[in-house]
């Protein structure tokens, strides 16, 4: 059976993505039932951190741990990547070693280029372009509370980034509507969004955006290695805030997720975040859960329907 890789959410097939949602959700209860379950014994995860996170190193380590698997952890100054070294070089040894890799880092060509020359299945933690990881997690949220997600209504506030842009490929597989409320100069990328088709759509003013919507989103104005923006971008995305009033103009029992960590009075209120329509913590539980189901789909193959592949 051919290596799979998860770069990006378009890896799966819409049954795919639907199967990894209740599977962790079936994992989750399972763990607070006190079942051990551990397929992944004897198997080792390599975690390679060019951007440093708590809540992706913490949710692989210990979601290997659970599955009776073991997780390295490595920093650049641990690798010889940090000294130079051709991805493709590292990749092939690593994946020589381990049965399974997941990287968090800047450029997205970087995990390509891993997966290219990778005998084992690897994981996009993050990139600049997309992180799938997080989609999976607020997937499974949005369907522990409320169901299917097909022709729902989605709004996304603030800079098309790489969230933004795996939640237009989340929009294009699971066949909601997404509206992108982000301010002119900060669009996602244009070959992104065309490729959506009729799925996902710029809509400037946020409170239009937010009309009726089930589920609103954002995320940190600046992210990581864009400090320097800041005081440029919190003037650009000053009416962008996720406030009480922009909540009032949703569905009454819509949800607020981000991704975290959260600045507080800028992208998001307190008072939304610590709010009862926030399910943010759920989401970032989820997390664990949801990366749980995916190295087991790669690894094990789990309820993976032979005839599926990626639309």
């Amino acid at each position: 059976m051919a290596v799979r890789h998860f770069l990006s959410l378009l890896d799966l097939s819409a049954e795919e993505l639907r199967h990894l949602i209740h599977r962790a959700m079936q994992m989750k209860a399972q763990l607070r039932q006190g079942e051990a379950y551990e397929p992944l014994k004897g198997k080792t995860l390599a975690m390679i951190f060019e951007k440093s996170s708590t809540r992706t190193r913490v949710s692989f380590e210990v979601g290997m741990q659970q599955l009776g698997g073991h997780a390295i952890f490595l920093s650049p100054k641990d690798t010889q990547l940090g000294r130079g070294e051709p991805i493709e070089d590292s990749a092939r040894v690593l994946s020589r070693m381990v049965d399974i890799v997941m990287i968090r880092t800047f450029e997205h060509e970087k995990v390509e280029r891993f997966a290219a020359n990778s005998k084992v299945p690897v994981i996009n933690g993050l990139t600049d372009l997309e992180h799938p990881c997080q989609l999976l997690a607020d997937l499974q949220t949005w369907f522990e509370l409320r169901g299917d997600i097909a022709g729902r209504t989605v709004v996304w506030v603030g800079d098309g980034n790489n969230m933004c842009h795996s939640y237009i490929h989340a929009a294009e597989r699971l066949g909601f509507e997404l509206r992108i409320a982000c301010p002119e100069g900060y669009d996602p990328d244009p070959v992104i969004l065309a490729a959506s088709g009729r799925s996902a759509a710029i809509v400037r003013d946020p409170m239009a955006a937010a009309a009726g919507a089930d589920l609103i989103v954002t995320d940190v104005w600046a992210s990581m290695g864009q400090e320097q923006e800041q005081a440029a971008r919190r003037r650009a995305f000053g009416d962008y805030q996720v406030n009480a009033a922009m909540m009032a103009q949703a569905a009454p029992d819509a949800l607020f997720m981000h991704c975290l960590p959260a600045h507080r009075e800028e992208e998001v209120s307190t008072e939304v975040l610590e709010g009862p329509q926030s399910v943010v913590w759920d989401e970032a539980e989820n997390r664990l859960h949801a990366q749980k189901a995916l190295m087991e789909f790669l690894l094990v193959g789990h309820g993976r329907q032979q005839a599926a592949s990626p639309e």
